[in-house]
């Protein structure tokens, strides 16, 4: 942790991601004493906190979207991605962090279910991407198809898009 030269602890305020044209990823970690107000910033490339931070921060592009996800969801979703960051021994939430699974692990989308998300009601997607994405990972396959989308549409809402013979 950062000590201020007036010799109380410096507190981490948030954290910039940001990318460089050689692709390098870079964090700029914003810090502040909170008894006589300096205000420091460290460039690190992006997982190396060398000590900056002080406790669970959310990057900057990671609560932006937080901020935009529903009232009544972003509480739930803050919850969980928390509690895995807490399980995994992070510190920081960043934006890929908020793609990752239950278990860890990023799952990936079918460009058509991608799509098809997308025509989701906004009310909903979030809670809707987080329930694909969570039977994806216990059912061990690291992918959101439209086979899983239907299946997944029918449990919940009893219908599908799947003709049946009668």
């Amino acid at each position: 942790m950062l000590i201020c030269s007036c010799g109380h602890w410096m507190h981490t305020e948030g954290i910039e991601e940001r990318a460089y044209e050689n692709g390098t990823a870079q964090w700029f970690i914003r810090s502040e004493c909170r008894s006589c107000g300096l205000k420091v910033g460290a460039d690190l490339p992006a997982g190396q906190t060398s000590g900056l931070v002080d406790r669970l921060i959310w990057t900057d592009d990671a609560l932006h979207r937080l901020e935009r996800m529903p009232p009544y969801v972003a509480p739930f979703y803050r919850d969980e991605v928390e509690g895995q960051a807490r399980t995994l021994g992070e510190r920081v939430i960043t934006y890929e962090t908020l793609f990752r699974s239950c278990t860890g692990e990023r799952i990936e989308w079918e460009p058509e279910a991608e799509q098809r998300l997308d025509r989701v009601p906004a009310s909903v997607r979030a809670m809707a991407r987080i329930e694909l994405e969570r039977t994806a990972a216990d059912r061990g396959t690291a992918r959101v198809t439209v086979a899983l989308m239907e299946e997944i549409k029918t449990k919940y809402f009893g219908m599908s898009n799947v003709k049946r013979p009668k």
